[in-house]
């Protein structure tokens, strides 16, 4: 199956999805993940009409935004540390994963020496499992009122990562609860604006994820399929 194939496939299961919950296609946003592809799988993705791609890993996302960043959107989703980010401001347009205070800190200072506004999710660790990053849900609002006072942050949207479940219908309640908190953090009032993304949903639980008002996918190998790269470490 080629990509284009695999696109189709994957827009008719987020119409099935938006049907079952009475939502619009249009309230979904899709994020191409290219870590551990090809430049020529990137390339594919971005003249297809994707036009959101994913890195998680900042050598790997500098080497394919330098080449291919006038093409698309970018988005970083993995953990970052705190001596990458003047690698990624500046260049990706959001960040899925800001989730403690040095990261912001070190965001805010250098989207402020290039009069930037960084468009960032705060990532939470719903499922509470030790091998994912995020804040605790009980940290989240103390967090928040933090990231408001910061001028070169705007906080567009939660992100979570569900545990891998052969059963995607195991993962509903991550994705409601992140839903759930992203009203409770609206009714707080803590920004100055709706906070009204939500990045949630993979390749296995994308559809769960449409139904409990996922608004970002981050989609790997249901999409871009699966490909042996030799330099994992990079």
């Amino acid at each position: 199956m080629n990509l284009q194939d695999r696109l189709s496939m994957v827009e008719h299961r987020i119409r099935e999805a938006c049907g079952r919950c009475g939502r619009s296609e249009e309230e979904i946003q899709i994020i191409a993940v290219t870590k551990y592809t090809t430049m020529k799988t990137v390339e594919q993705v971005l003249l297809s009409g994707i036009g959101h791609v994913g890195e998680s890993r900042t050598k790997e996302a500098q080497s394919k935004y330098e080449t291919f960043h006038p093409l698309g959107t970018w988005h970083f989703i993995g953990h970052l540390q705190t001596n990458k980010v003047k690698d990624i401001v500046g260049k990706f347009e959001y960040i899925h994963s800001l989730d403690r205070l040095s990261l912001m800190k070190e965001i805010e200072k250098k989207a402020a020496d290039l009069n930037a506004v960084v468009n960032c999710f705060i990532q939470v660790n719903v499922s509470g499992e030790k091998s994912k990053q995020g804040l605790s849900p009980e940290a989240l609002f103390s967090f928040a009122q933090e990231v408001s006072r910061m001028k070169q942050i705007r906080v567009v949207g939660l992100m979570t990562m569900a545990p891998y479940e052969l059963d995607a219908e195991a993962t509903r309640p991550v994705f409601r609860e992140l839903r759930r908190l992203r009203d409770e953090l609206n009714a707080k009032d803590i920004f100055s604006y709706p906070v009204q993304h939500l990045s949630m949903g993979m390749s296995n639980d994308f559809e769960v994820a449409i139904e409990e008002g996922a608004t970002w996918l981050r989609l790997g190998s249901v999409l871009v399929g699966e490909e042996p790269i030799q330099a994992r470490d990079a």
